[in-house]
């Protein structure tokens, strides 16, 4: 299964990012290869609409959960509609990665 998650960083280490639309770094961990990959948010500058560019660019990568701190109506609808679940946490990226593998 893919998570995404917003990241303050690029590494598992790094603290969960508040924001969906405008975060630093979104990070897709496979809880079966247990691999990630570390992407720039393209979007974070954006003048509007970055939410609904994210959610899109995170369904488009393929992901079943995403863990972010908030989210906006509109990234919400683009990734509830994709199906993807959507988990709210904060502290380190590891650790919620964690939690949910546990809940799987």
């Amino acid at each position: 299964m893919k998570i995404c998650i917003t990241s303050q960083g690029k590494d598992l280490e790094s603290e969960i990012d508040p924001r969906f639309g405008r975060c630093k770094y979104f990070i897709f961990y496979d809880t079966d290869t247990m691999q990630y990959e570390a992407v720039e948010n393209p979007w974070r500058a954006a003048q509007q609409g970055a939410g609904t560019q994210a959610g899109q660019f995170v369904a488009f990568k393929g992901a079943k959960v995403l863990i972010t701190g908030k989210i906006g109506p509109g990234a919400e609808s683009v990734i509830k509609s994709a199906g993807i679940k959507i988990v709210e946490a904060n502290g380190k990226v590891i650790d919620a990665i964690n939690k949910i593998k546990k809940e799987v």
